[in-house]
This record gives C-alpha cells, sequence and structure tokens, in this order.
C-alpha cells in the first residue's frame, strides 16, 4: 500500500473494470492494467511528439494491491524526460472502488516507467521537435 495521497501528473484516462478483463482468481488480470498504463502513457507522449509514438521499455514495473470488478480505473501520467527522439513517462494507476465497502478511498495499485520513441510514417525513429 502506498503513503502516497495523491497521483502524480494529469488524469490521462478514467474506466472501470469488467469482468472480461479477470484472472482465475477473480481479480483483473495485471496484463489489462499495464496496457492501460501504455495507452494512457501514449496519448501523453502523442502530444509531446506531435504525431505517433511507439512503446520501446517499461522500467520500474509495481503492483501494489488487487483491481476488483467494478472499480474506476484512473490512469495518470507525469513527463519526465524528452530526449532527440524519446520521451519517459511515469504512470501511475489509482482506483476508486464504487462496489466495495471500501467505497470512496482512492488508492494506488500500480506504477511505471515508459518510453516512447517519436517514430515516422515509415516507422523510424524521428526528430521531437519542441
Amino acid at each position: 500500500m502506498s503513503d502516497q495521497a495523491d497521483p502524480r501528473g494529469d488524469l490521462l484516462m478514467r474506466t472501470m473494470a469488467m469482468p472480461a478483463d479477470t484472472n482465475a482468481n477473480g481479480d483483473i488480470f495485471g496484463g489489462w492494467i499495464m496496457s492501460q498504463m501504455d495507452l494512457g502513457g501514449s496519448l501523453l507522449a502523442n502530444e509531446v511528439a506531435l504525431g505517433r509514438v511507439g512503446t520501446v521499455a517499461v522500467s520500474e514495473m509495481n503492483f501494489s494491491r488487487p483491481v476488483k470488478v467494478g472499480d474506476v480505473v484512473c490512469t495518470h501520467g507525469e513527463l519526465l524526460k524528452v530526449g532527440r527522439t524519446s520521451i519517459t513517462v511515469q504512470v501511475e494507476v489509482w482506483v476508486k472502488p464504487i462496489l466495495t465497502p471500501e467505497g470512496g478511498m482512492r488508492y494506488k495499485v500500480a506504477q511505471a516507467q515508459f518510453v516512447y520513441v517519436a517514430i515516422d510514417e515509415h516507422g523510424r525513429p524521428r526528430v521531437i521537435n519542441r
């Protein structure tokens, strides 16, 4: 569990965890959470790059609590670094359980750093014009 009171960065996406996204234990599958993180991070990277980006690395991935069906899953992101062709984004996932006794208390369930590279129409790295 995190002592952090508020998410880092801006809200990038919000969705509800659904039964189709569960693992064998009935919790939301970690791969689904990671895909939401990648989608949210890429939205921020697209804005910075002013165009298409591709995910090239994920580091420091950490899952701290399970996500339940019906939880509101909020993906937050903070721009950490812009290089010549790359963009590094810190992504956090926070949950607001609406179908559990905790109702209303949000908490962090995952975090990672995502690195994206700006790419041209041929899928090759391109310089980020800032």
